[in-house]
């Protein structure tokens, strides 16, 4: 295998992770749904989102897109605010650009984990609000 190819296999086996990751996500009062994205020229972006008892949307995402010789890898946690207007961001991880696909990847696993390990707890905090 060539090193183009190697890498788009890492990314694979970094995106399934991922979805594993969100997959196991869950919350006994909140309906949830998995969600991914892809976006030009090169990127996709994974999550997963739960409505709230209200019927605001809370997602739960990382993104990893290819632009020139470069990875840039993010990670979010976005509410809609009670007005319907802008969502509100709950967690915006630094967006990290980086030259080698093998340091993005690992970047990416980090923030699928950050993000994964705030979601109970910012479901949480937001069910408080209702109450």
């Amino acid at each position: 295998m060539d090193s183009e190819s190697l890498a788009a296999a890492g990314l694979l086996a970094a995106l399934s992770r991922t979805v594993e990751i969100f997959a196991d996500l869950r919350h006994p009062f909140v309906r949830h749904e998995h969600v991914s994205t892809f976006f030009p020229p090169a990127g996709v972006r994974v999550g997963v989102a739960f409505v709230l008892p209200d019927g605001r949307e809370v997602r739960f995402e990382v993104a990893v897109a290819a632009a020139g010789d470069v990875f840039h890898v993010e990670g979010s946690i976005t509410a809609e605010s009670l007005t319907g207007a802008a969502s509100e961001t709950l967690l915006d991880l630094p967006r990290k650009v980086l030259p080698d696909v093998r340091d993005a990847l690992a970047v990416l696993d980090d923030y699928a984990s950050d993000v994964a390990e705030a979601a109970n707890r910012a479901i949480d905090r937001l069910l408080e609000e209702l109450a």
